[in-house]
């Protein structure tokens, strides 16, 4: 899979749309005024949850006193690139929209962090164990249906095996991920035995949070934080049962960012935590 994803080009987008009308002194009202629409659908383009055309955005380009030169073609072909779609939306009819668009941020990030308190990354999860975390979070899904997505989830992992660019992906697991047997024991040995394998990559880092360290600075629950090498905004990102949380703003990822550094801090070092989970395979579960 090519490391290209229209949904960073299309915040990418977002983010010089919205630094030209600040420069240009125009309001969001202003703007919709002269396009013609209402103020609701120019909230929705600029908060991204409305695509645009890529006429519309040579009309604002205009309208902001950007002429055709290097900057405008540049922005034309970021619009073009935003409006094609990414290899994961054929599996568009068992992922939600806003699943959709995590994906399609991981598809180009040049590095996660991530912490998960409960169970192994999707990115370092095994098939089977991937097919027993999905029948168990997913009952009312048809067999199909979880097949489908498995086989996503499988494929999500080419940011990190790729040949060219891999993802940087540090992962902080709670000790409960890796006690906690997902599929059986058999299952749950073989992912234990993946993730040593998996963390022997130079773009891949694992650390294990023991439960002796007791109180941590992340006790609310699991996060990540996307990075991106071509002038796109970090992303911190939090997902629930029925939907996700994308934070932008400066000082929303920097308090992730030293919650995360706390963790790292906190959790035995990657050395010791591969030690561990080598330990764990040779345990009865």
């Amino acid at each position: 899979m090519a490391n290209f994803s229209p949904t960073v080009r299309h915040r990418r987008l977002l983010q010089e749309l919205r630094q030209l009308r600040g420069a240009a002194g125009l309001k969001q009202e202003e703007v919709a005024d002269h396009l013609d629409w209402s103020t609701s659908r120019m909230t929705k383009v600029e908060g991204g949850t409305l695509r645009i055309s890529v006429n519309d955005v040579r009309a604002m380009l205009q309208l902001y006193g950007l002429r055709e030169g290097a900057k405008y073609e540049a922005l034309v072909q970021l619009a073009k690139q935003a409006r094609e779609r990414g290899w994961w939306h054929a599996y568009s009819d068992v992922i939600p929209q806003w699943f959709q668009v995590y994906v399609g941020l991981e598809a180009e990030a040049s590095s996660l962090r991530n912490y998960e308190p409960e169970l192994v990354h999707g990115l370092l999860q095994t098939e089977d164990y991937a097919r027993a975390v999905y029948q168990a979070a997913r009952v009312m899904d048809a067999p199909d249906e979880i097949e489908r997505h498995v086989s996503l989830r499988m494929a999500r992992q080419d940011v990190i095996t790729r040949s060219e660019q891999p993802m940087h992906f540090w992962a902080i697991m709670n000790e409960a991920a890796l006690r906690r047997r997902v599929g059986g024991a058999c299952v749950m040995k073989d992912q234990l035995r993946h993730l040593v394998e998996v963390s022997a990559q130079p773009n891949v880092t694992l650390q294990v949070l023991p439960y002796g360290i007791g109180a941590h600075a992340a006790m609310l629950g699991s996060f990540a934080i996307l990075s991106f090498s071509e002038g796109a905004s970090e992303v911190a990102y939090l997902e629930y049962m029925t939907g996700s949380l994308y934070l932008e703003k400066p000082e929303e990822v920097r308090a992730y960012t030293l919650t995360y550094d706390h963790l790292r801090a906190s959790a035995l070092d990657p050395r010791d935590s591969i030690a561990m989970v080598a330990k764990l395979v040779k345990e009865d579960l």
